[in-house]
């Protein structure tokens, strides 16, 4: 006579799912009826050269604000201006992207443990996101064009050379944040996203709505 023997339990994937994302170094997993949707890197590679931009970013416009600082204290030929309203518009949209990115953050948490059932929900908070930086760029092309209109171009007089160089460096570097929303989207889609690369644009981006907030109080009581 045959003995049957009884299959072991089944782990369920939720406590399976814990010991693996319980520590920051191991992976992400999702349920199993789904494709895996974050993985991690044990080194943070992308964490540890965004630490080294960033600080390559700050060096840059402590430089540039030491020469406005120094150029306001020789006098010759200063005169403020008045920023264009708009710019305080695109400081609402900046700092809301920062807002709908960490929503993102949540609903892809929440899809990678399985609370979430769509993975279509955190890529529409990402386009969310992305849409308002192309908005906030074109919020300061708006600004530029209201300068214009004044007669106050890059080269009319110091103060506008100023805040063409501070708002047009920092418009390219939140390009380049645009991007790499843009890659972890593709990433996202095809359920390729390591943890540590969307944590390296999240730090980027909101280091961008930071540095933005600074320079907007640097021009409205410098230039």
């Amino acid at each position: 006579m045959a003995t049957v023997i009884p299959e072991p339990p089944q782990t369920q994937n939720k406590d399976h799912l814990k010991a693996y994302a319980g520590n920051g170094g191991g992976n992400w997993v999702p349920d199993q009826a789904r494709p895996l949707a974050l993985r991690e890197h044990p080194f943070k590679p992308a964490q540890t050269g965004m630490w080294v931009a960033l600080a390559a970013i700050t060096m840059s416009f402590a430089a540039l604000t030491s020469a406005l600082i120094v150029r306001q204290g020789v006098g010759l030929g200063w005169g403020h201006i008045a920023l264009p309203p708009v710019l305080f518009l695109n400081s609402f949209v900046l700092l809301v992207s920062s807002l709908t990115l960490e929503v993102a953050r949540g609903r892809l948490i929440s899809y990678v443990h399985g609370n979430e059932l769509q993975k279509a929900v955190p890529m529409r908070w990402l386009a969310i996101t992305l849409f308002l930086g192309v908005l906030f760029v074109v919020g300061q092309y708006a600004a530029w064009l209201q300068l214009k209109s004044r007669g106050l171009y890059l080269a009319t007089n110091t103060n506008s050379s100023f805040f063409y160089l501070f708002t047009g460096v920092h418009a390219a570097h939140i390009f380049g944040g645009l991007l790499g929303l843009v890659y972890v989207m593709s990433k996202l889609h095809r359920s390729v996203l390591r943890r540590s690369t969307f944590s390296a644009a999240a730090q980027y981006w909101h280091f961008m709505d930071a540095l933005w907030v600074y320079l907007l109080l640097l021009l409205w009581t410098r230039i």
